[in-house]
């Protein structure tokens, strides 16, 4: 399952978008480092299901759908506050960046209003300026990551030069637990400035700019410019936009108080949705009509909180995946005990149909024969490019 890593300084406002986005109960605190173990949960992003368009019910199994979208399982990590300094053990560094090992993309959190200085510690709005929180992440990381490619480097690449191996494959076999494949690294080592050729010589320097390369490769950054109804806090997501980053504006508390309040049964709400529906005004208090009210103000405004737009953003366009759905009856759209498009798959875009075969099982890959585009009821070859929405059967000898 695709991992999304909630990073940033403390108080930022990680665990309250953990929470909204699971439907946990992740304890959450005005001070730094609330969290100190990783919370690890289950969240979704949205994808059109093809039950509407082919006018059946489906019966989904690893995923959900309402009302025609179907929501994808993805896993979200929250780690501890990151402070400067974290690659060298500061606050809870080590621990946290240990924990982001598997992560596909970072979700940067930031707080737009400028309310936490560099440590995390509350401050009044606009005393301190987010654009310095923007980079620091990346920095620690990648000298984490440094620090790690140094241990044993020199004996590592010697022995590749040596053996006549291939460094692209060599390093993606040293630093696959730290979520990099041989297509990053590939990336990584055409986009440094220096002689591959000669990686035993390499210093300090040179490892440094292969770890920010690797990061960019295999962890890009989102940022999550939270807080951004507070005071100041639109005129910085303005500032963060003008970043080489893609930015997303939310405010991670109205949608935690959205999904409460649907869950306790007194609203009607959608992930994502632009308005919510008041099923019962007598149910709610004094209290909670004025939290929703403000909630319905930040809607209005900005269209939507922004949490689950930065988990969809991540996926589909940071990761260019597309979902695809495996049958076994192709002109029933059912699996083999008869569930209709019961499991939807995320793909990178450009996976072929001999690779969705060894997503599924690796015997069905090795045994692959042919594949049906069900939608089309034709056949396709082992080197089909698969398409959002796809409805695919696999047929193999085993």
């Amino acid at each position: 399952m695709l991992e999304l890593g909630l990073v940033g300084k403390p108080n930022t406002g990680k665990t309250t978008f953990f929470n909204a986005a699971t439907r946990a109960d992740a304890p959450i605190g005005g001070y730094p480092f609330t969290t100190i173990d990783a919370n690890i949960g289950v969240t979704y992003v949205r994808s059109k299901c093809p039950c509407q368009e082919l006018d059946v019910e489906c019966d989904p199994n690893n995923s959900r759908c309402e009302d025609g979208t179907r929501y994808v399982p993805v896993r979200v990590i929250d780690v501890a506050g990151l402070v400067e300094g974290a690659y060298e053990g500061k606050g809870l560094g080590n621990q946290f960046l240990d924990n982001l090992r598997m992560a596909s993309v970072m979700i940067h959190m930031i707080d737009a209003a400028g309310a936490t200085d560099s440590d995390g510690e509350p401050v009044g709005p606009g005393t301190h300026d987010p654009l310095d929180d923007v980079g620091f992440l990346e920095e620690e990381f990648d000298r984490w990551l440094s620090e790690i490619l140094l241990d044993g480097w020199d004996s590592f690449s010697r022995k590749v030069k040596l053996e006549g191996g291939d460094m692209s494959k060599s390093l993606a076999e040293r630093v696959s637990g730290l979520g990099i494949d041989q297509g990053h690294v590939s990336s990584a080592l055409r986009k440094v400035d220096f002689d591959v050729e000669s990686a035993n010589e390499w210093g300090e320097d040179e490892i440094f700019e292969l770890s920010q390369n690797l990061r960019e490769e295999s962890k890009p950054v989102l940022l999550g410019a939270n807080k951004v109804d507070m005071e100041g806090g639109k005129e910085n997501y303005k500032k963060l936009k003008d970043l080489d980053y893609p930015v997303i504006p939310m405010s991670c508390e109205s949608e935690l108080a959205l999904r409460r309040a649907e869950n306790k049964g007194l609203i009607e709400y959608t992930p994502g949705s632009s308005d919510f529906e008041i099923l019962d005004k007598d149910k709610l208090s004094d209290g909670q009509k004025k939290a929703l009210e403000s909630v319905k103000d930040f809607l209005e405004e900005w269209g939507s909180t922004g949490v689950q737009d930065a988990i969809d953003k991540a996926i589909y366009d940071m990761l260019g995946m597309i979902v695809v759905y495996p049958v076994e009856d192709e002109n029933d759209y059912t699996d083999n005990k008869g569930n209709v498009l019961p499991d939807a798959y995320l793909v990178p875009e450009g996976t072929t149909a001999k690779e969705f075969a060894y997503e599924i099982h690796t015997d069905i890959g090795e045994s692959f024969i042919h594949a049906v585009n069900a939608k089309t009821n034709r056949r396709v070859g082992e080197d089909y490019e698969l398409e959002n929405e796809d409805i695919i059967r696999i047929v193999s000898s085993k």
